[in-house]
C-alpha cells in the first residue's frame, strides 16, 4: 500500500488532496511562497490530527500544520521538496462550548475568525480580535502567529485572550489543556509555548478564548495630521482622556488612501480641500460602556481640544455605524490595494511609540538616498507601536528592478528597526521570510534557548521544518 493510499485508508477520499487539488495549499497568499506536498490532508477530529502526526513520525514525513492559510511569512506554505504533509485544519470548525457566566468560550482551531466573532455576539459578548483577514483566517493560525489586529491596545495579542489550548505535541499525544481558568500558578506556562510557535512545536487543535461585554457604544473618527509627531502626541491625548476605553488608534500615510480610492472607486477620502491631501491620517475609536450620549461627549472633547491645540488639522466623527464602517474599510482596504498594484517589500515592525517619528523620518531618508524614488507605504497601528511600513516601486522602477533589491531594502529596514530598540516582527511572525534575520537582531542566548525548546518538543524535527528556526543539520 502507498503512503497516499494509507493516509486514505485513515482518513477517507475526500480528504486527502494531491495533484492540481492540493495546489492553493502550497501558495502562500501573497504568492511569494509557492512549494510541493506529498498531500494535503484534512482531518476532522483532534483524534485524527494526532492519528496523522504518528503516521507521520512513523514513516518520517515533515509535517505544514496549515489554516486559513491567510499568513504573511510563508509559515504555512511547504518547501519545494514535495516531501511533507499539509495539514489542513479547516474542518475543526466547531464552537465547542460558550460559558456566560465564565465568560469564555472554546472554539476549534479551524473556525473563521469572523465566524467567532459573531457567536460571541450572539450571545451578547465580545471577542476582540480584529483584523483584515478575519473573514477567512483561523483562530488556528491566529494563536500560531501570536496575531495582534487593530484593538490590541485595549485587549492585547491573540496570546492575552487565550486562557488555554489543546495541543497535539509533535509525537502525536493530546495534551487536554483546555482550562478556563484566569489565574493557574502550576508551573511552567505551556500555553504561552505554543501561542506564537508557528506551528513548529505542536498543533494547537482548540483553544479557550476569552470573552467581554458588548460596548454599549462607539465612536471612531479620521483625523487628519501634518506629522507623525503630531499623532503620537494626539495618541498620548487620547490615552489620558479615554483611558482604556480607547480601543483603536491606527496611523494611516496619505498616499495609501489615496491609493484606496483609486482602486476602489466605491470609495472616498472623507475630507475636501487640503485637507485631503494631507500626509498623515488617524483613524481612532472609543468604545464606552455607558452611552451614547457620554461617548460622543468625552469623544468630541478629547478631539475638539486636538483641533484646537493645532494637532489636528480636520477631523470627520461618524454619525451612524455605516459611516463608522465606512471608515475602518478604508483602513482595512489598503492592504488589498497595495496587492492589486503590484508586489511590495512589507516590513511589519514595532518600534516604542515615542520614537516612532524619529525612526519613519530617519528609515524613509535612508531609503531615498540608497534608492531615489522608492514609495514608502506606511500604515499599522500606532497604540501599540507597530507600523506596517513597506516599499513600492513608485513611479523609479519596474517591479522586477524592486524585487532584484528587496534584500537590501529588508536589511536597511531592519538595522534601522534595531538601531531604534524595536522588533523585526511585531504581529506577522517569522515564518520562512524572516527566519534567516532572526539570528542577527536576537540575543544569542535567546537563540540557543528556543533551539533547545524545538530540539525537546519536536526531538524529531519533523513539526513545520524551516520556519522560525533554521533546520537543524
Amino acid at each position: 500500500m502507498s503512503q497516499i493510499d494509507e493516509l486514505v485508508q485513515m482518513l477517507g477520499q475526500p480528504y486527502v488532496l494531491v495533484g492540481a487539488e492540493a495546489e492553493s495549499y502550497v501558495t502562500d497568499w501573497r504568492g511569494r511562497y509557492q512549494g510541493a506536498a506529498l498531500a494535503v490532508v484534512k482531518p476532522g477530529s483532534t483524534e485524527e490530527v494526532a492519528e496523522v502526526v504518528r503516521w507521520c513520525v512513523a514513516h518520517k514525513v515533515p509535517m505544514v500544520p496549515q489554516g486559513g492559510n491567510t499568513g504573511l511569512c510563508g509559515g504555512a506554505t511547504p518547501d519545494d521538496k514535495g516531501n511533507a504533509v499539509v495539514i489542513s485544519l479547516q474542518r475543526l470548525n466547531a464552537i465547542r462550548g460558550v460559558d456566560t457566566d465564565n465568560d469564555t468560550m472554546v472554539v476549534e482551531a479551524g473556525c473563521i475568525l469572523q465566524a467567532v466573532q459573531q457567536a460571541a455576539r450572539d450571545v451578547d459578548r465580545l471577542f476582540p480580535l480584529s483584523l483584515a483577514a478575519e473573514g477567512s483566517c483561523t483562530i488556528g493560525g491566529n494563536l500560531a502567529t501570536n496575531a495582534g489586529g487593530t484593538q490590541v491596545l485595549r485587549y492585547g495579542n491573540t496570546r492575552e485572550l487565550v486562557l488555554g489550548v489543546e495541543v497535539v505535541t509533535a509525537d502525536g499525544d493530546i495534551w487536554h489543556g483546555l482550562r478556563g481558568l484566569r489565574k493557574d500558578n502550576t508551573g511552567y506556562d505551556l500555553r504561552d509555548l505554543y501561542i506564537g510557535s508557528e506551528g513548529t512545536l505542536g498543533i494547537i487543535t482548540a483553544a479557550t478564548v476569552k470573552l467581554y461585554p458588548l460596548p454599549v457604544a462607539q465612536c471612531t473618527a479620521l483625523l487628519a495630521l501634518a506629522s507623525v509627531e503630531d499623532a503620537v502626541t494626539v495618541l498620548s491625548a487620547a490615552q489620558k482622556g479615554f483611558g482604556a476605553s480607547l480601543t483603536g488608534f491606527e496611523l494611516i500615510a496619505g498616499n495609501c488612501l489615496k491609493g484606496v480610492v483609486s482602486c476602489y472607486p466605491e470609495q472616498r477620502i472623507p475630507f475636501e480641500g487640503a485637507s485631503a491631501g494631507l500626509p498623515w491620517y488617524a483613524l481612532l475609536e472609543l468604545s464606552d460602556s455607558e452611552s451614547a450620549e457620554h461617548a460622543r461627549e468625552r469623544f468630541e472633547t478629547v478631539v475638539g481640544a486636538t483641533i484646537e491645540a493645532g494637532l489636528v488639522q480636520d477631523a470627520v466623527i461618524a454619525e451612524s455605524i455605516t459611516q463608522s464602517k465606512a471608515l475602518w474599510h478604508l483602513r482595512e482596504s489598503i492592504p488589498l490595494a497595495e496587492k492589486a498594484f503590484g508586489k511590495s517589500i512589507k516590513h511589519d515592525v514595532s518600534i516604542p511609540v515615542s520614537r516612532m517619528a524619529e525612526f519613519v523620518r530617519v528609515t524613509n531618508a535612508a531609503l531615498q538616498a540608497h534608492f531615489p524614488g522608492i514609495e514608502h507605504v506606511i500604515f499599522g497601528h500606532l497604540g501599540d507601536g507597530n507600523l506596517h511600513y513597506n516599499v513600492a516601486r513608485g513611479q523609479a522602477y519596474s517591479e522586477e528592478e524592486l524585487l532584484e533589491r528587496q534584500y537590501e531594502i529588508y536589511e536597511l529596514v531592519h538595522e534601522s528597526v534595531h538601531q531604534f530598540s524595536g522588533s523585526i516582527s511585531a504581529e506577522h511572525g517569522v515564518g520562512q521570510l524572516k527566519r534567516d534575520a532572526l539570528p542577527r537582531y536576537k540575543d544569542p542566548i535567546e537563540m540557543a534557548l528556543m533551539r533547545r525548546i524545538k530540539d525537546v518538543l519536536d526531538p524529531h524535527g519533523l513539526m513545520n521544518p524551516g520556519k522560525v528556526l533554521v533546520t537543524a543539520s
